[in-house]
């Protein structure tokens, strides 16, 4: 590498994307730093950048092929591998649908899409929904007919950020950075969330709110912008609903919309205020907000709040949840030959759907960017189906909860270990991630693995060369800038408006905006369990990329201290968290400012070494978008 320093960027699934120098000291040690020349980046990363050097250097990488060999595994060449990877599948291509392609966002980047390409070729079965995200952006489709959002930056022109549920510190440091710059320009914050979250810091206000019922609050505030005739005038003239939608809201009373919700009028009241008195006020929605069964329900009404008080389409405004973070880049490589009768099986019940296949059942899986066995809900089922599967091939890195299950596991590279393009689902900016790193044995790229196996089949897959699908992916009409030039650069802003949706003009095909036709219900808990269940994020690492040696065990759960609970517990005694689909031991903590009827826990860890929340979580999908509805689930805490 020599002493120049490389331009690269993070592939995480992280929204900040964050532009990356790294330089070799003269002792040939790596250093990792953020780009000091990037507008979002700014010269510093979050902990999991930090430490990635010790995941890419970890004793417990996978390099060399593995074959299941009974309860053991047999290191064979990729020559072999691959060999027995062609054969299955040219047993099976007759019937390609027979053959499931999982694809997760552990990485991302251009070249990981190939996969898509490689797959659709083949006909192959795929996945649709998600686990994070899709119910949020389905609602924002629904209501804005597209997922476009103001420039993150144009939080410093906000006079209020009200802050829906997302834990900003923990999820996005650069996003906390101007978080915490703008109130101390003046920005008011109010963060309404159940606890769990970094608030402290960042935050003036918070309203304390009962989980998953976001959208009665946001109902409770619409009513008293109707009630005191505060909607501006033009706001309504471009929706194409707001007759039927008022009718929604003034059928409930204001004490029924707070009740459902757990919050005051004088929370009603603070919301009402950031939105009107401090207009501009940005809404910023967090993805817990809608891993609820009614979650894109959730993120409709924050929106139509948002739109009635008039803070849409104007600068220091506007509704801020994920973008597609390949919006910016041309794709259309991809979808060579693709057709519509594809198959496709839902991600949030992933176990259940591969079971019930049929004509023809799925008798393959290959399974990239993903430990869907730890990830999905109801993961001891998952495991049991994945396990039954003829042939499954796992492509990671680490022996994960997927990789054990797997019958040929192949070693892949890490981040700076390969050269690509990124882009962001928070900013506009698109990165060149260049390599810095050798892979260490004889981990492979995605890319290079599909490409080669491609090759053995007959006829033949054939991919097109990485460069071109590099230089492909800049040909966007978003972009201007070279293949050869952001590899100097090492990132360029895309051509998108500063300011969403300006002018109230919407991107249905009538111009207008659309407000959610319903309003549903709460359930109230089921009998003896009594706690919500929220898995949520860590900050030191993504989902469940956490090496062995940083797993401590038994995981750590939190309650609040005026919690119920508390009272029928010996904390002297082992204690086990508790859903109808089985128990974990834990270690039973308690945090200030969590609703008392939440239980946390930090999702991530491994089954195969004690943990595993999603063991305990019943697979359900959200009203909209075919997502995981995580948060539905409802536990209780007892000593063993």
């Amino acid at each position: 590498m020599g002493d120049e320093p490389i331009i690269s960027a993070c592939t995480k699934d992280c929204p900040d994307a964050c532009s990356l120098v790294i330089s070799r000291e003269h002792e040939g040690l790596i250093t990792l730093g953020g780009n000091p020349g990037h507008p979002v980046t700014r010269g510093f990363t979050c902990a999991k950048v930090r430490s990635h050097l010790k995941r890419v250097n970890s004793p417990e990488r996978i390099l060399y092929p593995l074959m299941r060999s009974g309860a053991a595994w047999e290191l064979i060449s990729w020559d072999e591998a691959l060999g027995v990877c062609a054969d299955r599948i040219r047993s099976l291509r007759s019937e390609p649908s027979s053959i499931l392609y999982f694809h997760g966002e552990g990485a991302k980047g251009v070249l990981k899409q190939a996969g898509h390409l490689f797959f659709s070729l083949l006909g192959a079965s795929r996945v649709s929904g998600s686990f994070c995200d899709s119910a949020g952006f389905s609602a924002c489709v629904k209501d804005f007919g597209s997922r476009e959002t103001s420039d993150v930056e144009t939080l410093k022109d906000a006079r209020a950020i009200v802050n829906w549920g997302k834990d900003i510190p923990r999820s996005s440091v650069h996003m906390a950075a101007l978080v915490q710059s703008a109130r101390k320009n003046g920005v008011r914050v109010l963060t309404i969330s159940p606890g769990g979250d970094t608030a402290d810091g960042l935050t003036d206000l918070v309203v304390r709110i009962r989980p998953g019922t976001d959208r009665f609050l946001a109902a409770a505030v619409i009513r008293l912008l109707l009630d005191r005739g505060a909607v501006p005038e033009w706001v309504l003239p471009r929706t194409a609903n707001g007759d039927e939608f008022r009718r929604i809201i003034l059928g409930r009373s204001m004490d029924e919309l707070l009740a459902a919700c757990g919050c005051t009028r004088d929370d009603a009241e603070r919301v009402y205020g950031c939105y009107t008195e401090l207009r501009p006020a940005a809404s910023i929605i967090g993805a817990g907000v809608q891993r609820y069964s009614f979650g894109g329900e959730n993120v409709r009404f924050i929106n139509a709040l948002a739109l009635l008080s008039g803070n849409i389409g104007i600068r220091g405004g506007g509704s801020h949840f994920h973008l597609n973070s390949l919006r910016n880049l041309n794709l259309s490589w991809t979808r060579v030959g693709e057709r519509k009768d594809y198959r496709f099986l839902r991600m949030p019940v992933i176990g259940a759907d591969i079971a019930e296949a049929h004509d023809p059942s799925i008798r393959m899986v290959w399974a990239d960017g993903s430990n869907l066995v730890n990830q999905a809900p109801g993961a001891l089922r998952t495991a049991s189906v994945f396990e039954q599967v003829e042939f499954s091939v796992v492509v990671d890195a680490f022996m994960t909860d997927t990789a054990a299950r797997a019958d040929l596991v192949l070693p892949c590279t890490l981040m700076l270990e390969q050269e690509d393009v990124v882009a962001s689902y928070m900013h506009d900016y698109v990165q060149y991630a260049g390599k810095a790193l050798d892979p260490p044995g004889e981990a492979r790229s995605d890319f290079e693995i599909l490409t080669e196996l491609g090759k053995r089949l007959d006829p033949p897959i054939v991919l097109p060369a990485a460069e071109a699908c590099l230089h492909e992916s800049l040909r966007s009409p978003y972009l201007d800038i070279s293949l050869d030039e952001l590899r100097r650069k090492g990132f360029a802003r895309a051509g998108r408006p500063e300011v969403a949706y300006a002018g109230l003009v919407f991107d249905h095909a009538d111009g207008l905006y659309r407000f959610p036709a319903i309003l549903h219900g709460e359930p109230d808990p089921p009998g003896g369990y009594p706690l919500r269940l929220l898995s949520l994020v860590r900050r030191e690492a993504i989902h469940s990329q956490i090496l062995p040696e940083d797993q401590e065990m038994p995981p750590k759960v939190w309650v609040s201290p005026e919690s119920a609970v508390l009272a029928s517990l010996d904390r002297d005694k082992p204690i086990s968290l508790v859903t109808p689909l089985g128990r974990l031991r834990v270690n039973l903590m308690t945090m200030d400012g969590l609703h008392p009827e939440v239980v946390v826990y930090r999702r991530g860890d491994w089954m195969k070494l004690g943990g595993g929340v999603n063991g305990l979580i019943e697979p359900h999908i959200t009203d909209m978008g075919t997502g995981t509805a995580y948060y539905d689930q409802y536990a209780r805490l007892e000593n063993d």
